[in-house]
């Protein structure tokens, strides 16, 4: 797991205000440090992020996490849904992330991916590697939302991804079950959206 990598994702997931635009080159400095897959969909992203300048990237991002339900940045929705799940599940992360040292700013919710990646790169341990697997499922279906309405921040969330362990059993089960069913207590559920290793064909499920 590359450190860096959660760090810069969280940094480029945040709303894009004038500090972190000013930033960028630093940010660019050490995404040019991280080899492969990672390091080059940072960069790009980046490049891309300066050249269209701030407040058209204010614009996009707004745009994408604000007015796209399937691209809700705070992963226990897919999982818990609004049920009373969901505050147990904020409830935890809330005392992991206190026992870390790390206090949210700004009053956001601790299901917050750019929190959630933070406290994995400033404490990792098995503490962050349980709140990674939990949230895994969350992290995948986020990211194929991104690359299905053409979001650019879908280059972040493969570079997140592609440093993490690969799926486990149980994580790609939940993901399944959530694209297929939506989060609970949803009126409809969501249409199918995930990458392949996500939702394969639908004979390989049942």
């Amino acid at each position: 797991m590359n450190h860096d990598v959660l760090r810069l994702g969280a940094l480029l997931l945040e709303y894009p205000d004038e500090e972190l635009i000013t930033a960028s080159a630093a940010m660019a400095a050490l995404a040019d440090e991280i080899p492969g897959r990672a390091g080059r969909e940072l960069r790009t992203f980046i490049q891309r992020r300066v050249e269209i300048g701030r407040d058209r990237a204010q614009e996009e991002y707004v745009a994408t996490f604000d007015f796209h339900k399937r691209a809700s940045l705070h992963l226990s929705y897919f999982r818990d849904g609004d049920r009373r799940q969901r505050g147990a599940t904020l409830l935890g992360l809330k005392r992991r992330y206190r026992e870390a040292g790390l206090e949210l700013e700004g009053g956001e919710l601790p299901d917050y991916l750019p929190a959630i990646l933070e406290f994995a790169a400033l404490a990792p341990g098995e503490d962050a590697d349980a709140v990674l697997g939990r949230m895994r499922p969350g992290i995948e279906l986020l990211r194929a939302s991104l690359h299905d309405i053409g979001s650019p921040y879908g280059g972040v969330l493969d570079a997140v991804v592609s440093t993490l362990p690969a799926l486990s059993a149980e994580e790609l089960a939940e993901a399944q079950r959530i694209a297929r069913e939506g989060p609970p207590d949803e009126e409809v559920g969501l249409e199918p959206f995930a990458p392949p290793e996500v939702m394969p064909p639908t004979e390989a499920v049942l």
